[in-house]
């Protein structure tokens, strides 16, 4: 479970416009528009403590949960 990530990707008209990944720890954008939702929500230090802390509730959890099912189904 070291390895557990969680990717957040905003897609419009086939295009990806913004993305969270928890790797870098804050959203990056693509395009302009992208940039500037990027810009907004990295300003906001609630929004951003709840991604982190996202990667343990949910996917660390879930990961434990559903691992029985899928990884190790042979």
């Amino acid at each position: 479970t070291g390895k557990v990530r969680l990717v957040e990707r905003y897609i419009y008209n086939r295009q990806q416009y913004v993305m969270y990944d928890s790797d870098v720890g804050h959203y990056v954008g693509f395009t302009p528009f992208g940039e500037k939702q990027a810009r907004h929500w990295n300003s906001n230090p609630v929004r951003l403590k709840y991604m982190r802390a996202a990667v343990d509730t949910l996917c660390r959890y879930n990961y434990e949960v559903f691992r029985p099912f899928t990884v190790e189904r042979r």
